[in-house]
């Protein structure tokens, strides 16, 4: 079985990121009492035991989405202490297949944290998404000193959930909003849709937050990036945005801004998939 090493964090006191073998960030949040982990990265190499070595609490597994690189880490948790949007289940069972975890291995960085040939036995098991926990928004996990509340941003996938943990005053967006979101596959709503889901994801959250947390890259995004996300549905809507072609495992999307800075908001569009739901 291949080597591999879990690179961690402090961003706070209380959080921990990780750095999951391909591009994912997860995060560890302990409180007094309990921990919750949120994310579990793609499922490839063994996280629980550095999830361990971290914290001895009680834990909770919370996913933002149903994606493979966000949700096959968890099957290494007793499935009644994992939670995802069932709404998601049919793209996690999808992503789940041994066949699609193996096409995305090319995905995982060249830094040395890789060693040897990646085979199934490097991945852990499918467990079926249904064992899991249903997660919606207005759920609230109470840790003993701080908490994790999730809010619905339906787009990126209908499931996509993002969590607040309010004392510390930072958001994790997920893939709901980044500096690259995906929103030009089928399974994604329309970029109508997603504006909406941000403007009142935006309204929800205003004045709860200082910190955006990423999921990918250096894990930082900008305060702003909700902002920037809703601009550019509006230039998108409006056909005045970039249309870079871009591909990606065989789909075809169009980036919305060719200029965008690091952490800053950006959209990959179905240009057949602007309006509606």
């Amino acid at each position: 079985m291949a080597q591999y090493i879990f690179k961690t964090e402090k961003v706070t006191d209380r959080i921990t990121r990780i750095y999951a073998v391909s591009s994912e960030r997860m995060y560890l949040v302990e409180g007094n009492e309990k921990a919750a982990l949120l994310d579990t990265g793609s499922g490839i190499g063994s996280i629980r035991p550095v999830i361990e070595q971290l914290t001895k609490k009680p834990l909770t597994v919370l996913l933002t989405h149903g994606h493979v690189d966000h949700a096959m880490g968890a099957s290494e948790f007793p499935s009644d202490t994992v939670y995802i949007n069932q709404e998601d289940a049919y793209i996690y069972k999808e992503h789940c297949t041994y066949e699609f975890r193996k096409h995305g291995i090319c995905l995982i960085e060249k830094d040395g944290r890789v060693k040897g040939e990646v085979t199934e036995a490097d991945f852990t098991p499918i467990v079926p998404v249904e064992r899991y926990h249903d997660l919606k928004e207005g759920a609230d996990f109470d840790l003993g000193g701080i908490s994790i509340e999730a809010f619905a941003c339906p787009g990126h996938t209908r499931g996509s959930l993002v969590f607040l943990m309010p004392e510390e005053r930072m958001i994790l967006l997920g893939d709901a909003c980044n500096s690259f979101t995906f929103m030009f596959e089928d399974y994604s709503t329309s970029i109508e849709m997603y504006k909406k889901s941000l403007i009142l994801l935006r309204e929800k959250l205003k004045e709860k937050y200082d910190t955006v947390l990423a999921s990918h890259g250096d894990g930082k995004s900008s305060p702003e990036i909700i902002d920037d996300n809703i601009r550019l549905c509006e230039k998108i809507m409006g056909g005045t945005s970039d249309r870079v072609p871009m591909e990606f495992r065989g789909y075809h999307g169009l980036i919305a801004d060719k200029e965008a800075a690091p952490g800053r908001g950006n959209i990959v569009f179905n240009p057949e998939h602007i309006f509606g739901k």
